[in-house]
């Protein structure tokens, strides 16, 4: 009788044990909550703290994600920048529901965030874009991001391309780049436990304050 090999996935074991999360320690409002954290990610040194998922939804109801990175945040929302013709973009405009999700695995911990997507106005997306690398402005010229291209010599030859219009001179931002505000409604922060009895707080928005809740695990 032939013996069944052991499915490495299943087998995948991890204790959480590193912290607690509880309702005596956590800040009454999230924004409070959510600087502590991040300011411990970025005091680990973990390879870009700053990166999150973004979710948002078609027409259809599909929903999609991708990895963004936060640009700024504050009580008003959380920033991330892209080309406004992506797919994200183009979701977006149809429906403004998006989800953030961080995930700081050396911290046994997650973050995420429900709320609306905006524009930011022009101003703000030129102080941004005014500030990125040359190439990263480049790229947002050259690359027509999310649609089909026949290979990755047309890429290059439209950054060069690019290169060559704004040689010596210096580079604007493109009417189809620009930032998103993420509005939160809701924001859960996840503590990993022993025995998968996580931690999970949820602050939820009722204006003008926050109201926080205990999630089971």
């Amino acid at each position: 009788m032939s013996q069944e090999t052991p499915d490495p996935l299943a087998q995948l074991r991890r204790s959480y044990d590193r912290d607690t999360l509880d309702e005596a320690h956590a800040a009454d409002e999230p924004f409070a909550q959510f600087r502590r954290w991040l300011d411990d990610a970025l005091a680990a040194e973990l390879v870009e703290a700053n990166a999150m998922m973004l979710a948002t939804a078609g027409a259809a109801g599909r929903p999609s994600a991708r990895m963004v990175l936060l640009r700024g945040w504050d009580e008003r929302g959380f920033l991330f920048f892209t080309n406004y013709e992506s797919q994200k973009g183009r979701e977006l405009a149809g429906n403004p529901a998006a989800t953030l999700l961080f995930y700081w695995d050396k911290l046994e911990r997650q973050v995420r965030i429900d709320g609306r997507a905006g524009k930011l106005t022009a101003a703000e997306s030129d102080a941004y874009f005014a500030r990125r690398p040359r190439g990263h402005r480049i790229s947002a010229w050259a690359s027509p991001q999310s649609e089909v291209i026949p290979g990755r010599a047309l890429l290059e030859a439209r950054m060069d391309e690019m290169e060559r219009r704004f040689a010596g001179a210096d580079v604007p931002r493109p009417p189809h780049w620009g930032g998103y505000r993420v509005v939160p409604e809701r924001i859960e922060f996840w503590q990993g436990r022993a025995n998968r009895a996580h931690d999970r707080l949820v602050y939820v928005s009722v204006p003008p304050a926050w109201r926080r809740e205990r999630l089971a695990p």
